[in-house]
């Protein structure tokens, strides 16, 4: 029986991944809708932010103009999760804080994944391994796709 499991608890298991590196995935299956997992970290100010990502950083998420958050802590394991050009969640903010959020029912055992929501701009120095038939082949928002795919077509 598929079960709603409460916001926080822990719902990932880290693990090797055939998109990337490690990934996160359902320890049990979840319902549409559920929040999987918070997007935690450290609010920091976009100069900061700039130069952790100089430095290596591959853990930073935008929240505005002003302020990114840093999710490179031992504290965050949404950190692992993988970018997909057919995500089965999204990022959605919730109050102040960002969850990641099942955007269908996902069986137990299932990679969590959703779309970076990368732009245009340097997107040729992040390629795309996810293996979804409709892959782009960059790590884009979807917006981008008819974008990438007419230009190289």
């Amino acid at each position: 029986m598929k079960t709603a499991p409460r916001p926080g608890a822990a719902t990932l298991r880290i693990g090797p991944s055939p998109i990337h590196g490690l990934g996160g995935f359902a320890k049990t299956a979840l319902l549409r809708g559920a929040a999987v997992v918070e997007y935690a970290g450290r609010r920091i100010t976009k100069a900061e932010s700039l130069r952790l990502c100089e430095q290596g950083n591959g853990f930073i998420f935008c929240l505005d103009d002003e302020y990114d958050l840093d999710g490179n802590s031992p504290g965050n394991p949404a950190r692992f999760l993988n970018h997909s050009c057919a995500p089965n969640c999204e990022a959605q903010w919730r109050g102040r804080r960002i969850w990641i959020v099942a955007l269908r029912d996902i069986p137990a055992g299932e990679e969590i994944t959703f779309n970076y929501g990368y732009t245009l701009d340097e997107y040729r120095e992040h390629p795309c391994h996810c293996g979804a038939p409709q892959c782009a082949g960059w790590i884009l928002a979807e917006e981008f796709f008819p974008h990438i795919k007419n230009k190289f077509l």
